[in-house]
């Protein structure tokens, strides 16, 4: 009881800001994306506790972008589409497909929820990146695997798989362990990363699953976070930053990625969850990359939002890029994906092409 905070994981941080919220003995609680860092163990006690508030004559309002979580959780939905009130009524009357529909003002079909759909496989360009028996402590151990160009390589493992931390020692974020040997080579190069800045330099970009923690400056403007990108990447014309260029690299990267905004000038905090993911992206892009690894691209993000995203995704690939998506929700690796690699106890265990891969193949390899 005595431990900090700032010590505690980003779901047990989360269990803490509901605790508190429920202390005040508040007659409406407004809960926004409450779940969206927890596990489906804490996601359980957490419904029951809002049952158990219900039950006391709290009245509740749950802001999520889980279409599950609403229709299982809620006796009403009300649905809103770029600040205005689309519909609302009882949740018996609503289904997933509905939900969307209203959402996006268009049907999204199952490109984003569903099975996983017939499409154009790419081939395999020329492999940019080969990573031999590398570590890092005890979560990533010995792992190998490579990377190729105009391809999105799907990476998939459970929590605590080490899929994120390979490719954050990867990118230069963590520090890989020299003396147990093992090498990471970009194209046919041996690199040694000590920080994402060397890496960025090669072309190396990490968007990272923690937007807010490590992707963004939240009281900054959008101009100013994605010229950080700029300036991370020596892409910029020089030393002197002119407001004016900050002002058109705003402008240019809220049309390419749809961001929605009051105007160019906003701060990043006073956007919603999936448009400060595309300045996350955009930041990325800046920074003319040559590989891009999402980590957990859409999570937190609305459907419509995801839509744009997944196209970019494929957009880049086709442009010749290598693309990398880390991921924890399968239908997503299963729809995006080229080939699809599986973490688990931090090394890649299997591989699959799309044509053969099934949900239950997948989630087999990653927990046996």
């Amino acid at each position: 009881p005595r431990a900090l905070v700032a010590t505690l994981g980003a779901a047990s941080q989360q269990m803490v800001e509901i605790a508190r919220a429920v202390h005040h003995n508040a007659e409406v609680i407004i809960f926004d994306e409450p779940t969206a860092t927890l596990t489906p163990e804490e996601k359980r006690h957490f419904f029951a506790l809002l049952r158990r508030l219900k039950e006391s004559g709290v009245s509740i309002i749950f802001i999520s972008h889980a279409l599950e979580e609403a229709l299982e959780i809620s006796d009403r939905i009300t649905i809103l589409r770029d600040g205005e009130l689309v519909e609302t009524g009882d949740t018996k009357d609503y289904d997933r497909d509905r939900i969307i529909a209203a959402m996006v003002g268009r049907t999204l079909t199952e490109e984003i929820y569903g099975e996983h759909k017939e499409r154009e496989i790419r081939k395999a360009g020329k492999r940019i990146l080969a990573v031999h028996d590398i570590s890092m402590g005890t979560i990533v151990r010995n792992t190998s695997f490579s990377v190729f160009t105009g391809q999105i390589t799907g990476v998939f493992g459970l929590i605590g798989s080490g899929r994120t931390e390979t490719f954050k020692v990867v990118s230069g974020v963590f520090k890989r362990n020299f003396k147990r040997g093992g090498s990471i080579e970009l194209e046919d190069r041996r690199v040694r990363y000590l920080t994402p800045a060397e890496a960025v330099a090669d072309g190396i970009i990490y968007v990272t699953e923690d937007r807010k923690g490590e992707g963004i400056f939240e009281t900054m403007g959008i101009g100013e976070n994605l010229f950080g990108g700029l300036l991370a990447s020596g892409n910029n014309k020089g030393w002197i930053v002119r407001r004016k260029d900050i002002h058109d690299l705003a402008t240019h990267w809220i049309d390419r990625l749809n961001i929605k905004t009051i105007n160019e000038d906003a701060r990043v905090v006073e956007l919603s969850g999936g448009n400060q993911q595309k300045v996350v992206i955009g930041k990325g892009l800046c920074q003319k990359p040559r590989l891009v690894i999402f980590d957990e691209p859409t999570r937190g993000v609305d459907v419509g939002a995801i839509a744009e995203i997944h196209q970019l995704i494929n957009d880049l690939a086709d442009q010749g890029i290598a693309v990398v998506v880390i991921s924890s929700y399968l239908p997503e690796i299963l729809n995006l994906s080229d080939r699809i690699l599986v973490c688990r106890q931090g090394r890649i265990v299997e591989e699959f092409a799309p044509e053969e891969a099934t949900e239950e193949k997948v989630m087999y390899a990653s927990v046996h």
